[in-house]
């Protein structure tokens, strides 16, 4: 079987020591070099060709995300970023994110062994996925799609009102991992203000979810926030669930909100899209919109499925747009979705399915 091979950029030696000490372990993997900065590392990518490359973010002589930036934009590859979960980390993380990185680990600020085992069998997936990741040369522009161009035409920004949604309690539940960062954006940038309520599981450690949920909310037309326990679900609102935490929705009476706690990872992770797509079928049923976006793992189908069971219109998006193909390609499998979409045109599914009028 071909080995997956590894490039480690990092100016420390002892993360590049450690770095290949851990992958060294997986017999899938096989790390064909390190470098301590960029220069280096380019020197290396001509000459070993990897098929992954895991880049540090602060380094001398050229930083990791002017780096990636130039590296996206003539040789486009899988990288998998290295990141310290301070606030400026977070903010450059997500930078990273949009240039086109696939994911990201975090570095331990102390004990830099005995951190990285325990983050180990999550860096090696992570570049397992990133190997088989679609990554696109940062010029490369999407063109909005018909129904893309539709949507974003119309709407408050013409002074036009809409059409009621068909029912005054819709529930739009989002799950992503791998990919979903940007994903997410893409979606919800396209939705009017008046959208029906949504709820977002992002694969995404303690931090990183307020930080990106921030940024969210200073590019959508619909407020976006990281979600606190017993936060109202409310339309024109996203709830973001954040790191480290679940999220479920709950009611009482004709009121929803969330709840946040600290349950047993479920699928490997918390938050868990599981959870959230459980909790929604159960309180939203036939009331609720299910998307499952680009990532690794199953997290998600069984209860994507348990939605679509209760009434709820599912989506999933295609392999041609996602990062990584696993989350949606598990729900489908299952059977647990009513629509595969390439992501340009999920937005405008929801949309739809909500009743927004196309007139006006």
């Amino acid at each position: 079987m071909k080995k997956i091979r590894v490039l480690n950029v990092d100016d420390s030696a002892l993360m590049r020591q450690v770095l290949a000490s851990l992958l060294a372990k997986d017999p899938e993997i096989e790390v064909i070099g390190a470098a301590p900065d960029p220069y280096v590392a380019r020197e290396k990518i001509k000459a070993l060709n990897p098929d992954v490359i895991t880049l540090d973010v602060e380094m001398p002589r050229m930083d990791g995300i002017t780096f990636l930036e130039k590296l996206m934009r003539g040789h486009p590859m899988p990288v998998v970023m290295v990141s310290s979960l301070t606030e400026a980390g977070c903010q450059t993380t997500l930078r990273a994110l949009e240039l086109g990185a696939v994911d990201f680990i975090t570095k331990p600020k102390i004990d830099l062994r005995e951190g990285m085992d325990e983050v180990a069998q999550d860096l090696i997936a992570k570049i397992k996925a990133a190997a088989q990741a679609r990554v696109k040369p940062l010029l490369v522009r999407r063109e909005a799609s018909e129904s893309e161009t539709k949507y974003v035409s119309r709407g408050t920004l013409h002074g036009a009102s809409s059409a009621m949604i068909k029912t005054t309690d819709t529930i739009i539940a989002i799950g992503s991992s791998t990919g979903g960062t940007e994903a997410v954006k893409d979606v919800l940038e396209l939705l009017p203000p008046n959208t029906p309520p949504v709820l977002i599981t992002q694969h995404m450690p303690e931090r990183f979810t307020k930080t990106w949920a921030d940024r969210m909310n200073g590019l959508c037309r619909i407020s976006v926030k990281e979600a606190e326990d017993g936060d109202s679900v409310l339309p024109g609102h996203a709830l973001v669930a954040p790191g480290g935490y679940h999220m479920a929705l709950e009611r009482s009476g004709a009121r929803y909100t969330v709840r946040i706690n600290q349950d047993p990872p479920v699928n490997r992770h918390r938050p868990s899209v599981d959870v959230l797509f459980a909790s929604v079928a159960r309180y939203a049923g036939a009331n609720a919109v299910g998307v499952i976006l680009t990532g690794m793992g199953g997290d998600g189908a069984k209860e994507l499925l348990t939605m679509k069971q209760a009434g709820a219109f599912t989506i999933a998006q295609d392999e041609a747009s996602c990062v990584v193909f696993g989350m949606p390609k598990e729900a489908i499998k299952a059977g647990a979705v009513d629509k595969v979409l390439p992501l340009g045109d999920i937005a405008g599914a929801i949309l739809a399915h909500v009743g927004y009028s196309k007139a006006a």
